[in-house]
Order: C-alpha cells, then structure tokens, then sequence
C-alpha cells in the first residue's frame, strides 16, 4: 500500500439498494394513483345516480337550425335572441288543441315554480302553420313568445321518442343556444313535478343564464 494515496470512500451497497427500492415504489404509487382514486370512488362514496325524467339530447346531433321565424304581426324574431337565458320549448298548430293549452299552462307554471330563479327562463311557443290564434290564448298566456316557424325544418331539427312528434313533447334549451332535454309526452300533474325538479337542477348547478 503507498503511504501517500488517499483511500476511496466504502460505497454504501446496501443503502443504495434500499433507496432505490423506495423510489420504484413512490413511482409505482404515482402511476397506480388515478386507479386507486377511481375504485375508492366507485366503492366507497359511490357517486350519486343520476335520474333525470327528461331525456338528455346529443348537442352535436341537433344544433339550433338558422329558422326564418317571425312574431304573430311578421316580424322577424331567431331563437339566438334568447341566448343568455334557459328557453321551455313547445310546438304546435295555431289551432292549439287541447294537448297544446296543456302545454301552455305547463309551460307558465314550471316557470312561476322556479321563485327567484323564474327570470332565467323564456317561454317559446312555435308554431308551425298559418292558423289564426285565439284571442284568449293570447292574453291567458302573456310572456310567452309565440314565433310561427317552418314545420318541415322544426321537425327535422327536434327529436322525438317512437310514436310522437314534436308537437308532444317540452323541449329545453341551455343559455349558450344548445338543444339539451327533451320532457315526455303529455305528462300528467304528477309528473309536472318532475320536470320541474330536472330545471331546478339545472339552474342550481349552472352559472349561466
């Protein structure tokens, strides 16, 4: 041995080891972390299920259509002038049946339901024909806009549960102009509560409109 040579420091082996086997496992744990967050959601909070009793609608598969629409004296007046604000749609015959007065009514008390929240919501009625309106169901249903519209292009655009057509359902619109739920065929008392629920959601978890 030369006196004068420093000596090399032991390499600790052992402590090396031992620290690369804790980096593998932090690594492993950061990788796996998504998966386990996914399975304790799953079965442990278990994520609330979603009841909706109006059916949601594809966006994408029915974009708001460029409609030539007009009030009941001619003038021009396009669904985009509502952006901004939740739109209760409907669709019918000037004659306004007795399914369509249903809907009409509908229509003011689910907003009349909302409280405070009402002024977020407008109140379309297109209808789809020359045929003159009643004067009475002008005045009973004040403050919801009565737009005449082309059938051909409204039923193209609004999608329908098998056996109905537009005519039969309540439709909703989101304040960015998006068709997004389409409510059941003529719903009963009863179930007015439920559409009411749906838009109360809605409401209560969006900022917009």
């Amino acid at each position: 041995m030369e006196p004068n040579k420093l000596a090399e420091p032991a390499i600790d082996t052992k402590g090396a080891r031992k620290r690369g086997r804790w980096m593998l496992w932090l690594v492993l744990l950061v990788c796996a972390s998504p998966l386990i967050a996914s399975y304790f959601t799953y079965y442990v909070i278990k994520p609330e299920k979603r009841n909706n009793y109006g059916t949601l609608i594809d966006q994408r598969a029915h974009p708001v259509p460029a409609m030539a629409t007009t009030t009941l004296d001619g003038r021009p007046q396009a669904l985009e002038q509502f952006k901004g604000k939740w739109v209760m749609l409907m669709v019918g015959s000037g004659a306004c049946p007795d399914v369509c007065q249903k809907q009409l009514f509908a229509l003011r008390q689910l907003r009349l339901m909302q409280g405070k929240e009402a002024d977020r919501i407008e109140r379309v009625w297109l209808i789809t024909d020359k045929e003159p309106l009643d004067t009475l169901i002008i005045r009973e249903y004040d403050g919801t806009h009565m737009l005449r519209a082309d059938a051909a292009t409204v039923t193209r655009w609004l999608p329908v549960d098998n056996g109905t057509t537009p005519a039969d359902h309540i439709y909703l619109i989101d304040p960015l102009g998006h068709l997004m739920m389409r409510f059941p065929k003529d719903p009963q008392l009863q179930d007015v509560r439920k559409v009411y629920k749906d838009i109360y959601k809605l409401l209560k978890a969006s900022a917009v409109g």
